[in-house]
């Protein structure tokens, strides 16, 4: 069987859009941050919430948030001393200003220098992207908070935020 001729074009156009999409997301785009490697860190933060990406704050963020486990947003996360120290290493190695700013950068613009925000929900590019997501929609059941990511963003889990 011959492929037909007049469906090269489309099928060129469409393969073209994937492998610009799947560029933009190994280039780092706005919207996609390398999900949690360190399987520690992802069964430790991972039990409660989503191993949110290292990427998506600086590294006093995570040190600040790490020192504080005792109250972690109203919880008691408290950690032996040795994985709390792997964790702290890990998204301090791995942060927004640090071997993922290459991922991180545009979401820290307007970040005050040497601030360490806790809630990536305040981040000044994070409200913008989510500026027109109505009221209602943060109280439905399925979601419930912002830092609920995998209720809108089905591959929250691998680094993918795209609209969905």
């Amino acid at each position: 069987m011959k492929f037909p001729l007049r469906l090269l074009a489309p099928v060129a156009f469409l393969a073209l859009l994937a492998a610009l999409a799947l560029t933009r997301a190994q280039a780092g785009g706005s919207h996609y941050f390398p999900p949690v490697a360190d399987p520690v860190v992802k069964e430790e933060c991972g039990s409660c919430h989503l191993a949110f990406a290292p990427s998506m704050l600086p590294a006093r963020s995570w040190q600040t948030m790490m020192a504080g486990l005792r109250d972690h947003f109203g919880d008691d996360a408290s950690l032996e001393p040795a994985t709390a120290a792997r964790i702290t290493r890990y998204l301090v190695d791995n942060a927004a200003d640090a071997g993922g700013a290459r991922y991180g950068a545009k979401l820290l613009r307007g970040v005050a220098p040497g601030s360490a925000p806790q809630r990536i929900t305040e981040l000044p590019a994070w409200v913008r992207e989510h500026r027109k997501v109505p009221d209602w929609e943060w109280r439905h059941k399925e979601v419930r908070t912002r830092a609920n990511c995998a209720a809108c963003h089905s591959d929250a889990d691998r680094g993918y935020y795209y609209d969905e």
